[in-house]
Order: structure tokens, then C-alpha cells, then sequence
């Protein structure tokens, strides 16, 4: 793909009215054309050209309209075959833990438990920590089909605390000099919601489950401001790469929130961010109500909690006791602690978006919501759609699925962890149990929008595999497995508005974001490759080359411009 002569502007000397521009010989500030045009729009679903001014969409049309629009200062994009959409927005992330990623001892890819210590011991020989902190092991598919323990850690590292993260955020293994600072001991006793495993000879392993990773928590060094600003800052540098216009970050302290605040006024933080703030941080906006920054681009308007853990680590809370252990998973969140925050939030106007993986966590959690909905009348609350969520919603028995609609729930969910989940889920579960996992084609024929997410750092965060995960519901090899439902696959069509336009809906923000319509905000993302028309197989094999929020560029591929 490459831009028509360089970026540089397109001189032409006619000047018209057209619909969209209400100034006579008013000019766009920005045509593109040269590619095929998708606008999650369905009334107007595929253009040839749109125009951008002042921030905003202009025009969305055949390419003699936008032609018209084109004066001496007008930046005239050409394509060159490459597709555009709305902006892509991943529905659930975390961006300081995007950031973080890149900057501590990252175990993606951790092929086994030799790999694993492998990566431990050459990243103690490269950094002078006084803790290692690292994420990304999953251990599913390790040749040893187990957990690491503190003991492979130990052989590598013994003389510093060493805490590394489990890919899915619920689950981390400490090396033995962590837990004696933590004062872990066989006799120590988990707290609510936790878990430590122990061996048969009553020994922990390392291994702390949920409530129970709090234990070893104090060990890290907190972060400072410069650190949480760096976080934010290379997060956001990395999405804006990948093509997100725009993230709905998850469990943000009120520090990150400020720090977002302030990157986006300096121009720093270039991508949109819809915020849900932890627990704690939740009277501030009962106090001060939903904020936003002053460019508009950072919202914050949310609370996250946690109702159950995750499946890899079998802390989801469950109907029935997992197919491959005799444990029903873990509730997180006691009903007095969780009940009277929703009911503020329903009087107050600001949006739930509540964690629950296992049919058990979110019947639950619908129960709840059911309950605080019956208790607070319309005329009671801040805004009559409060439009809660439910995030991940990844095991819902098919007699719950329903509920979401005639309650008015969202569940928010993450396609990729479908097909990573794949190679394990059948063992946790059964395959009984795999009707209503990842059931994002019932939901949708149930009537409700399921917008899409990628959950990174937890999965890798390329909104093309979050694509091809939604369409295809095959891992990247190309395999599904039996009883994997097929039919829960959703079209392409579904897929682009998971991405664009239900984004925007789950943000109150359909009015003014989602898709490329007249008069709303210019975000964009264009991908080197149609994935609306590309074998399945290629949609993952792409790449983007532009992203556009509010109708500036904030990354271009440079191999394409020039």
C-alpha cells in the first residue's frame, strides 16, 4: 500500500456544496480513497471515499462527491488497495498492563518448564532487579502438563523474590525466597477467593490462585508516577501500531486514569480510552460522576470488579465440579461487599462491567444484577439504560443465555480466548458443558450486541487474530477440535461491528464513534488486506498501515508512505 504521491496534497480548483459540508467552498481536510471502504454503517455499508473535517466525517460516499471536497490544503490519501474501517476499539484490555509487558520479563511463547527457567535465568543475567517480575506462562500445552513450581524457579533463581504471572492474570508462581518473605508456609491458609496450592506433603508449590496472588503482591515495588506514565505511554504506542483506534481498558487505578488524562493532553497518548476504575477508586465517581479529558479522547465512566476466577487455572466458578479436578472454582466477591456498589452505581449512572468466566460466576452475576434492577426503579436512576456488562461471559449454561437480553446486559467478550481455551477447555469442562462456551452467535441471535475484545496482556492483543478468532473459531494452525460448535462462529459482518460499532454502544458513544457515518468522529484503521473478502486462513497474516482518531494519524506504516 502506498499513499498517493507521498502524503503530499492534491491540488484542484473546484469548488462545490456537497451533503455533509454546510459552508460554501468548504474543503475537507483529509479525502481517502483508493481501497475498498467498510463503514459498519448499514445504511450506507461500503463506500468508495470519505472526507474528514475538523475531526469529523464529512462525507462517506462515491469518489466523485469526495473529489469536490478537495481544495489546495486538503491531504488526499490514496489506498492503493489496502481496506478501511472504523476505528478499531478492543472492548476489554488493560493498557498499563499492555506497556508492562514490554517492559518486564515477557513469557509468551513459554514452549515448557525448561523453557520457562531457561527465560528466568537469562533475564536475571541481563537486568539487576531487586524483584523479578514477570507474565505470559500458560502451561496447557507444555510437554510436562503441569504447573511450574517454585522449585524450577529456585534451580535458576533463589537469592531475590521472583513472582511471575500466569497469561490469564489469575493465577502466578513465586519462587521460594517470595514465599518466605510473605511468611507462606504449609500451614498458611488461603484467603476468600484464594487459593494456594499445595503438594502431598502439605508444601505450598508456588502456585497462588486469585485472592491468594495478594499474599506476595507487597513485595513488588509500587509503581511511581514516571513509571505508570511509561506503562500507559509504550501501551498505547503498541496499539496504535496494531490498528486500535481505541481500547475500553479494564481495573484502572485512579493514578493511571490521571496519568492517561494528562499523556492525552500532551499529545503522548494518541489512542481513545474508555476506563473502568477498580473498587476502590469507585467513589470518585460516585462523587464526581462519569469525567473525561479534555480532548475528549480519555472517558472514564465505569467500575470493573471480579465475581470468579479463570478456567486455565480453574478458579471459574462452576454449576458442576470440573471434568479434571474436584473443585468447583472460586467466587471472588462476597454478595454484602458487591450488592450495595452496584445499587450506588444504578442510582448514580455509571456503568458496571463485572468479570465472570464459569456458568456458575455468571449465573450468579445475572442474579445480582437481576436483583439490584428489581430493587432501584427508572425513576430512581441516573439514566434509565444503564447497559452493565458482563465481561468475558465465556461459560454460560444455555438456559442463562436468554437472560442477557431481557435484562439488558452486554456480554462483553474476548474471541480469542476461544481459541486458545480450545486445547483445554474440553478437559475442564466436558464436552456437555462446551453448549453455551463462547456462545457468541447465540447471544447475538438472542437479540443482544457482544462486543469484542482481546483481554491483553492476557492474549497478544492483534485485532486480526481477535477478527479471524470471531470468524473462522479455529487457532491459528487452522484446527477446532469436535464439539468445538462451529456454529458459534459469527460473519464477517458481525465481526466488523464487534470491533467498531458495539464498542461504541457498550461506551454510550454510538452517537458520535463506531462506524463511518456523517457527522460522527474521524477514527480509522486501515489493514494492508480486505479481511472481508480474504480466505479466512490470511485474515491473521495482515498487518495495519494506518490508524486515524479523530482524524489524525497516530501511526502510519512507513514501508507503505514511502
Amino acid at each position: 500500500m502506498r499513499f498517493t504521491a507521498k502524503l503530499m496534497a492534491i491540488y484542484l480548483a473546484i469548488a462545490v456544496i456537497v451533503t455533509g459540508v454546510n459552508a460554501q467552498d468548504e474543503f475537507a481536510d483529509t479525502v481517502i480513497w483508493g481501497g475498498p471502504i467498510y463503514t459498519a454503517d448499514d445504511a450506507n455499508p461500503e463506500v468508495e471515499a470519505v472526507a474528514i473535517k475538523d475531526g469529523l466525517f464529512v462525507y462517506a460516499g462515491p469518489r466523485g462527491g469526495a473529489q469536490s471536497l478537495v481544495g489546495e490544503d486538503t491531504t488526499v490519501l490514496s489506498l492503493d488497495g489496502a481496506a478501511l474501517f472504523p476505528g478499531f476499539v478492543d472492548a476489554h484490555a488493560h493498557l498499563s498492563g499492555i506497556g508492562e509487558r514490554e517492559l518486564t520479563l515477557n513469557l509468551e511463547g513459554t514452549l515448557s518448564v525448561s523453557d520457562f527457567a531457561a527465560r528466568v535465568s537469562a533475564w536475571r543475567e541481563a537486568h539487576n532487579d531487586d524483584v523479578m517480575v514477570g507474565r505470559g506462562w500458560i502451561e496447557t500445552h507444555w510437554p510436562e502438563k503441569r504447573f511450574p513450581t517454585r522449585w524450577d524457579i529456585d534451580d535458576v533463581v533463589a537469592d531475590i523474590p521472583v513472582i511471575l504471572g500466569r497469561s490469564d492474570g489469575h493465577a502466578l508462581v513465586a519462587n521460594s525466597r517470595a514465599l518466605e518473605l510473605a511468611g507462606i508456609t504449609g500451614d498458611t491458609e488461603a484467603p476468600f477467593g484464594g487459593e494456594i496450592i499445595k503438594n502431598a506433603l502439605n508444601e505450598p508449590t508456588g502456585i497462588l490462585i486469585d485472592a491468594a496472588m495478594d499474599m506476595v503482591s507487597g513485595l513488588i515495588p509500587e509503581a511511581d508516577a514516571s513509571r505508570i506514565s511509561e506503562a500507559i505511554k509504550v501501551g498505547g504506542e503498541v496499539y496504535a501500531r496494531y490498528g486500535w483506534a481505541g481500547l475500553h481498558s479494564m481495573s484502572v487505578g485512579w493514578n493511571e486514569v490521571l496519568a492517561m488524562e494528562s499523556l492525552s493532553e500532551t499529545g503522548d497518548l494518541g489512542i481513545r480510552v474508555y476506563n473502568s476504575v477498580n473498587p476502590g477508586d469507585a467513589q470518585n465517581l460516585f462523587d464526581g460522576g462519569a469525567r473525561s479529558s479534555s480532548s475528549g479522547t480519555i472517558v472514564t465512566r465505569a467500575i470493573k470488579m471480579y465475581v470468579d476466577g479463570a478456567l486455565g487455572s480453574r478458579g471459574a466458578a462452576l454449576l458442576a465440579p470440573y471434568s479434571d479436578a474436584d473443585t468447583h472454582g472460586l467466587i471472588t466477591i462476597k454478595e454484602a461487599e458487591a450488592l450495595p456498589v452496584m445499587e450506588q452505581a444504578l442510582r448514580s449512572g455509571i456503568q458496571m462491567n463485572i468479570h465472570a468466566i464459569g456458568d456458575r460466576g455468571n449465573r450468579q452475576l445475572l442474579d445480582w444484577y437481576e436483583q439490584i434492577f428489581n430493587k432501584v426503579d427508572s425513576a430512581d436512576r441516573a439514566i434509565v439504560e444503564p447497559r452493565w456488562r458482563i465481561e468475558h461471559a465465556q461459560i454460560v449454561h444455555p438456559g442463562d443465555i436468554p437472560r442477557f437480553q431481557s435484562l439488558g446486559v452486554i456480554p462483553s467478550m474476548q474471541p480469542s480466548h476461544a481459541i486458545g481455551d480450545l486445547h483445554f477447555a474440553p478437559d475442564r469442562l466436558g464436552d456437555e458443558r462446551l453448549v453455551g462456551a463462547y456462545a457468541w452467535q447465540s447471544l447475538i441471535a438472542s437479540g443482544v450486541i457482544v462486543p469484542g475484545g482481546s483481554d491483553a496482556p492476557v492474549e497478544r492483543g492483534d485485532p486480526l487474530i481477535e477478527f479471524y478468532a470471531a470468524t473462522a473459531r479455529r487457532d491459528l494452525s487452522g484446527f477446532q477440535g469436535e464439539n468445538w460448535h462451529a456454529e458459534e462462529a459469527v460473519s464477517r459482518e458481525d465481526a466488523l461491528k464487534m470491533f467498531t460499532l458495539w464498542p461504541a454502544v457498550a461506551a454510550f458513544a454510538e452517537a458520535e464513534q463506531g462506524s463511518i457515518t456523517v457527522g460522527k468522529k474521524a477514527d480509522l484503521t486501515a489493514f494492508d488486506i480486505d479481511i472481508m473478502s480474504v480466505d479466512e486462513t490470511d485474515i491473521p497474516k495482515g498487518r495495519a498501515i494506518l490508524t486515524m482518531v479523530d482524524g489524525k494519524v497516530i501511526f502510519i506504516d512507513q514501508a507503505s508512505a514511502d
